[in-house]
């Protein structure tokens, strides 16, 4: 089973959540705020989508490499184990 159906529940959560940050930038648009207030919501709405994208890769990586490594090629393993590291650091 794909981690993305596993995780159905969460990821759906996220993307709910990053809806409504879009819904707030098209009203702070709408309501003619300030340029300040329009690139604090489209940075919180950013920030939520690499949240997003950083758990897919990351479970990507541990449910496509890691874990299919770990009985065959364990150096492999540990290298695939650092990416998920480097990834989750990144999109943080």
């Amino acid at each position: 089973m794909s981690h993305t159906i596993r995780q159905k529940a969460k990821l759906l959560n996220r993307v709910r959540r990053i809806r409504g940050q879009v819904d707030a930038i098209e009203r702070a648009l709408e309501s003619e705020a300030g340029c300040e207030q329009v690139l604090h919501v489209v940075a919180g709405c950013r920030g939520a989508l690499n949240g997003l994208l950083g758990e897919v890769v990351q479970e990507h990586i541990q449910s496509h490499l890691v874990e299919p490594l770990k009985g065959k090629n364990p150096m492999a393993a540990d290298a695939a184990e650092e990416l998920a590291d480097v990834f989750r650091s990144y999109f943080k």
